[in-house]
């Protein structure tokens, strides 16, 4: 039951703070380009990347606190993040191939089946 707090409370504020900082960074930059989005993409890999070395490389950060941060807040925040943190982890352990597909898998086939999507929803 712990676990499940961790996560829900991590992704509960997670959640909101990606609606809050993507809605601020829109309303000061404006709509011609998703500066919002792109600004939590990228505040989500610098977290990620801190949390994940600071909870490796010190051991200043628990299962617990992986789960409530990384998983339920980061997760929340940005799955970009995670993508980021898994494509890093495998070329840090040498799989650069498996690396280079994570990333084109992602975004092309991602890209194909959102169009896919977007077409289904236009027959409905």
């Amino acid at each position: 039951m712990t676990k499940l707090v961790y996560l829900g409370v991590g992704t509960f504020f997670g959640g909101f703070a990606r609606y809050f900082l993507a809605g601020a960074v829109h309303r000061t930059l404006g709509a011609e380009f998703p500066y919002g989005t792109l600004a939590v993409n990228l505040l989500g890999c610098f977290l990620i990347g801190f949390l994940n070395a600071v909870s490796e490389e010190r051991l200043l950060l628990g299962p617990g606190g992986r789960l409530l941060l990384m998983t339920g807040f980061c997760g929340a925040f940005t799955t970009f993040s995670t993508f980021m943190l898994e494509t890093g982890n495998l070329l840090k352990d040498g799989e650069l191939p498996r690396a280079f597909l994570n990333v084109v898998l992602s975004c092309v086939a991602g890209y194909l089946v959102f169009r896919i999507g977007a077409l289904v929803g236009d027959l409905v």
